[in-house]
């Protein structure tokens, strides 16, 4: 298959103690699942939403989160990522 330019790798994770890795096709989430920042953003706690991210937003441990330069004000939100096999 020929593209205009070459897509990016594909998301996986790295399993201790393996050279092999995790691939990463979907990354299920529930947001607002913490009391406090629920509240602080203005929503009810008590309805968590359920989303979908997409794969290439993994970031590894240690590796540099990419943002704008001129980004003054980045919010981060950190999430555990947990592999199973459908």
């Amino acid at each position: 298959m020929k593209f205009v330019f070459a897509p990016p790798p594909r998301p996986s994770v790295a399993i201790a103690n393996e050279e092999a890795r995790y691939p990463v096709r979907r990354i299920y989430c529930v947001g607002r699942n913490y009391a406090a920042h629920a509240r602080e953003m203005g929503h009810d706690e008590r309805e968590p939403p359920f989303f979908l991210e997409a794969a290439d937003t993994l970031v590894a441990n240690h590796e540099t989160i990419p943002f704008p330069s001129r980004t003054n004000d980045l919010h981060h939100e950190i999430d555990v990522l947990v592999p199973t096999i459908a």
